[in-house]
């Protein structure tokens, strides 16, 4: 996280502090520290483990449940897009426009797919509407470059 003059760093708390009002969240310190570290480097996907030892690694105090409690919190607020990869992991992107993934085996790591590629769309049953369309690949390095 680079060094941003203060009255950068005012504006940016001031903008996330509406956002989260907007979304009916409460601007606690907890949700403003976690939103730092969320939305600040552009497009993230992001696991609460993972979120919770970055927070860790830079003395913010915060528990994992709260780490929890707070993506979830954001998710159903229209900040953050839920990413079912896993039966045992949730990812978390930041990026909550319709767009697909890869989800790299083996790196357990989630990148976006080009934006203008077109994964197939599904009409969905009569009386019903399509929300979103969560598209996850998965990929993994060739078996023959594994060897070579």
């Amino acid at each position: 996280m680079g060094h941003a003059e203060p009255h950068t760093a005012i504006c940016w708390v001031s903008r996330v502090q509406r956002e989260l009002k907007h979304a009916g969240l409460r601007p606690t310190r907890q949700r403003l520290l976690l939103a730092s570290l969320l939305f600040r480097g552009g497009d993230r996907h992001v696991t609460a483990e993972a979120l919770h030892l970055e927070a860790e690694r830079l003395g913010i105090s915060v528990s994992l449940a709260t780490v929890y409690n707070t993506l979830h919190q954001f998710t159903e607020a229209g900040l953050l897009r839920a990413l079912a990869v896993e039966a045992t992991k949730a990812y978390f992107d930041t990026n909550v426009s319709d767009h697909h993934h890869f989800f790299i085996e083996g790196e357990n790591r989630i990148v976006d797919i080009p934006e203008g590629v077109v994964v197939g769309e599904v009409p969905p049953p009569d009386g019903m509407e399509i929300v979103n369309i969560d598209v996850v690949i998965r990929i993994r390095p060739k078996r023959d470059a594994l060897r070579g």
